[in-house]
């Protein structure tokens, strides 16, 4: 097997093991934040925080990732991840519980946007999509089925046992980074870095992907899906699915994970479709169709419209969800891919953030209906608006 491949699949089972511990920890969340005896907004910061810190470590992730190199960046992603749960699960008190839910989620963010760095280095134009969505539906799987693992460990050893259960992955994660996945850095520009007085600054990268409309959009397309899927598919689904239809957890959690598993099946035909057609073939009507799914669960009559909503969700977010990260990795100026794709993980960390606080308020003052309508509205805008301005990137010869 060529190189490139094997880095994939290393790259696969890292990611896959992190967001495994990832999904495991969703479910003991809110209670073992509400064992410290706080509001209920305060448990929304502990699931607030950790998108926050991935957000502020993608700058750093990029920077590693060129002076350490990715494979370090990765291991130290992992230890980071490690340390960050398991002070979790011995946190005294709320803020000390805030704090190491920062670290860990600081750890997940160099995981994360390095991951998606190394794609961009080993892929060519010609096969990112279909990479690119391999690696994605892994993610996207692990992080969805993960819950069902931590449910049980939650309910058989206490609400500790998941984050005990994610600084085991963290430290897998970080061992499989150091010992099995190759060094993608270009030395040249690596070189270039450290020796020419003449290399851009970090200012101005950011000055020179601004610049570029197309790549704009595509992070708007990212903070889009963001808000949809934290606020709205995490936080106001579940409540319109008891409220209106009277579901009980497990009802809704076999609809999400059922969710999740046709994304996984639909995410390499995505990929193929992305690498034949183009990038915004694939982008903008995705994106258009996620935001129709959001509206499905607004209106669905009973549990079997519920389910095909999830089910409508699950797949045109796998499609759509990859081609953006490919979109951001053939925007890439030659030398900065570090720096493009940290940016554009930013974009999506800005919508993990505000999604929940931003749909939640909404659904408080005006009902989970019209927050609901907000996302879907939301992500047909943004597909509106890439359909619109954004230059193709790429389109296979025919």
């Amino acid at each position: 097997m060529p190189a490139g491949r094997w880095n994939l699949v290393w790259m696969c089972v890292l990611v896959a093991v992190n967001q495994l511990g990832f999904g495991a920890v969703v479910p003991a969340l809110p209670l073992y934040a509400q064992s410290f005896g706080v509001s209920v907004s305060a448990i929304g910061l502990a699931v607030g925080v950790y998108g926050l810190a991935r957000f502020v470590g993608s700058p750093p992730a990029g920077m590693l990732s060129d002076r350490l190199g990715r494979r370090p960046t990765l291991a130290i992603g992992g230890v980071v991840t490690a340390a960050g749960n398991l002070w979790c699960a011995f946190a005294t008190s709320y803020p000390e519980f805030i704090l190491a839910r920062f670290v860990a989620g600081a750890g997940a963010g160099l995981i994360v946007t390095t991951g998606q760095i190394v794609l961009a280095d080993i892929t060519t134009p010609e096969t990112r999509g279909r990479t690119v969505s391999i690696y994605q539906g892994t993610f996207i799987f692990a992080a969805g089925i993960g819950p069902f693992p931590g449910g049980l460990l939650s309910s058989h050893f206490g609400l500790t046992a998941p984050f005990v259960a994610y600084t085991v992955a963290g430290l897998m994660a970080g061992l499989v980074a150091w010992f099995a996945v190759a060094e993608t850095r270009n030395p040249a520009h690596a070189t270039l870095r450290r020796h020419s007085a003449g290399g851009p600054s970090y200012l101005a990268q950011l000055n020179r992907l601004r610049g570029q409309i197309g790549f704009v959009l595509a992070c708007f397309v990212s903070l889009a899906n963001a808000v949809a899927r934290t606020g709205g598919l995490f936080s106001v689904v579940p409540l319109l699915g008891s409220l209106r239809l009277g579901l009980t957890i497990t009802e809704i959690g076999f609809s999400l994970a059922l969710g999740s598993v046709t994304g996984l099946i639909a995410a390499y035909p995505g990929g193929m479709l992305v690498d034949h057609f183009g990038r915004k073939a694939v982008i903008a009507p995705a994106t258009v169709i996620s935001g129709l799914s959001m509206l499905i669960f607004c209106i669905a009559p009973s549990y079997a419209w519920f389910i095909a909503a999830s089910i409508a969700w699950g797949t045109a977010t796998s499609i759509g969800g990859a081609a953006p990260s490919v979109y951001a990795a053939d925007s890439a100026p030659p030398g900065l891919n570090a720096t493009t794709i940290s940016v554009f993980r930013m974009a999506g960390d800005i919508g993990y953030i505000t999604g929940p606080i931003i749909l939640g308020i909404i659904s408080d003052f005006f009902g989970p209906v019209t927050a609901l309508i907000l996302a879907a509205s939301l992500l047909v805008l943004a597909g509106g608006l890439f359909a619109g301005f954004a230059p193709e990137t790429f389109r296979a010869r025919r």
